[in-house]
C-alpha cells in the first residue's frame, strides 16, 4: 500500500496542490505532498483562481507553497503521481538510478473518464473541470489503495 504519495505537475501552483488537498480529504491516514517539475514558482502559494475554485468545494490550498521535485523524492515516497505525460517523462529523467517510487499518471486511476491527462487550468482557465477530474481520479486512487 502507498502510505506516502507525491503529486506532481509543472509549476506546483494549480493541479498538484489541488490533488494534494483533495487527497488529504479523501485519503485519511495517507501522507501526501505536491511538487512541480519546474522551479518558476518555488515558495509561492497556489494560483489565486485555483485556490478560489478549490475553496468553493471545501478544499483549502492557502497554506501550501510550491516546491520543485528532487531525486530524493523517489526514496521518500511510495508513489509519485504525474498530471500529464510531460511531467511523467520529466520525473523519469530525474529518477536516480533504477529504483525508487513508481511514477503513475493520475488519470490512470480513472480510466472511465477517457482522459489521458489533467489539463492545466493555468492555461485552459477551466478550474472547475480540473477539479472535477482530480476528484474523480483521487476517488479511483482511493479504490486502488
Amino acid at each position: 500500500m502507498a502510505n506516502r504519495i507525491l503529486f506532481v505537475c509543472l509549476g506546483n501552483i494549480c493541479r498538484s496542490p489541488t490533488a494534494e488537498a483533495v487527497a488529504r480529504a479523501l485519503l485519511p491516514g495517507v501522507t501526501v505532498d505536491s511538487a512541480g517539475t519546474g522551479n518558476w514558482h518555488v515558495g509561492e502559494p497556489p494560483y489565486a483562481p485555483m485556490q478560489a475554485a478549490a475553496r468553493a468545494r471545501g478544499y483549502d490550498l492557502s497554506g501550501l507553497r510550491a516546491r520543485q521535485v528532487t531525486g530524493a523524492d523517489f526514496a521518500q515516497f511510495d508513489l509519485i503521481v504525474a498530471m500529464d505525460a510531460d511531467n511523467h517523462a520529466a520525473l523519469e529523467a530525474l529518477r536516480p538510478g533504477q529504483g525508487g517510487a513508481p511514477v503513475r499518471l493520475l488519470t490512470g486511476f480513472a480510466p472511465d473518464t477517457g482522459a489521458d491527462h489533467v489539463p492545466d487550468p493555468y492555461f485552459t482557465r477551466d478550474f472547475d473541470a480540473a477539479l472535477d477530474l482530480i476528484e474523480t481520479c483521487i476517488k479511483g486512487l482511493r479504490a486502488a489503495l
